[in-house]
């Protein structure tokens, strides 16, 4: 039996999801691949967490050069199964690493997952891994929610996901709040017994990704409050933050 992934350990997320990943994805990546395209211009672009495709495919396909890091193996195959994902470059590692040859004129995370990175030290060692591959010109793009502090009141939240007349889906979380840091296990009982997905973050405020790109070398250009341009303000309940190199 394969020893399956802890918390922490880059493929856990790729490895748990990667199945059925695409179906339970119903974001439209269409905003996010213009937003992209526009920025890459003629340039390489990087996807960090490249998963399934979900973005780097059409933007492979608006005619960007794309390349990709992937922590999960079962991700890439999934990617590989797909219409031009064969012809992707991919590296399977570590996404804090940053292990790609630059320069790019992009780099780009996106749907949250530098937060996937539960260490603030592999956050702050993927921004100054990101600044070593750009283009003196580059950008580095970062998709995240703003974290609600209300979700994590009083250290745990349960949510029921879904019932039905013979399963039902709950969602627990457990918050180190010190750490910023939530463990939780998506939990489904059903005729075949109980199924667990388990997934772990580190939220950051947006203040606090300025002060890690600033010590990588990096300034904020602008930041939205989705792919569309809205302005982002202090309602906004995500961001997309531009980075580029502070020389």
């Amino acid at each position: 039996m394969t020893a399956r992934k802890k918390f922490g350990d880059p493929a856990l997320f790729g490895e748990e999801w990667a199945d059925d990943y695409d179906e339970k994805t119903t974001l439209d990546p269409a905003p996010a691949v213009e937003f992209l395209a526009d920025l890459a211009g003629r340039g390489r672009a990087l996807e960090l967490a490249v998963g399934t495709g979900r973005v780097a495919l059409p933007l492979a396909a608006r005619g960007v050069r794309v390349e990709g890091v992937e922590g999960s193996d079962r991700m890439v195959r999934r990617l590989r199964e797909k219409p031009g994902g064969t012809a992707i470059p991919v590296v399977v590692g570590d996404m804090a690493d940053v292990p790609a040859e630059g320069p790019f004129a992009l780099v780009y995370l996106v749907f949250n997952t530098l937060f996937n990175l539960i260490d603030a030290d592999r956050q702050a060692d993927c921004f100054r891994n990101v600044a070593r591959v750009l283009d003196e010109d580059g950008a580095f793009v970062v998709e995240t929610y703003v974290p609600d502090p209300s979700f994590f009141d009083r250290g745990q939240r349960v949510e029921t996901l879904a019932v039905t007349e013979d399963s039902a889906t709950i969602e627990v979380y457990r918050f180190d709040l010190a750490a910023q840091r939530f463990h939780s296990q998506k939990i489904t009982f059903d005729a075949d017994g109980v199924h667990l997905r388990p997934h772990a973050e580190r939220y950051c405020w947006p203040s606090e990704l300025d002060l890690m790109a600033a010590r990588a070398g990096l300034r904020l250009d602008r930041r939205f409050a989705d792919w569309s341009g809205r302005p982002f303000g202090a309602d906004s309940t995500g961001h997309v933050s531009v980075y580029r190199p502070a020389r």
